[in-house]
């Protein structure tokens, strides 16, 4: 009982109130034609940030290579 409840409330958590944006930007895009890049902001959004991140995350790398403390197994 507790378990189905949980689920449950996961599945309106994401339903009701995380895809709101999504549902809208899909409204908005029957309506009107906001054309390809409209359409896919938010991938192109976490298309950047991991980029960043990962660009941040070769830098910290090469600087442990320079330091000499990187794992040498």
């Amino acid at each position: 009982m507790i378990a189905s409840n949980i689920f449950r409330w996961i599945g309106s958590l994401f339903t009701d109130l995380l895809f709101i944006p999504f549902n809208k930007l899909r409204l908005d895009i029957a309506t009107a034609d906001l054309g390809w890049w409209v359409s896919n902001a938010v991938n192109w959004i976490f298309i950047l940030v991991l980029l960043v991140l990962f660009a941040y995350w070769m830098k910290e790398s090469r600087s442990f290579i320079k330091a000499g403390t990187e794992d040498k197994a």
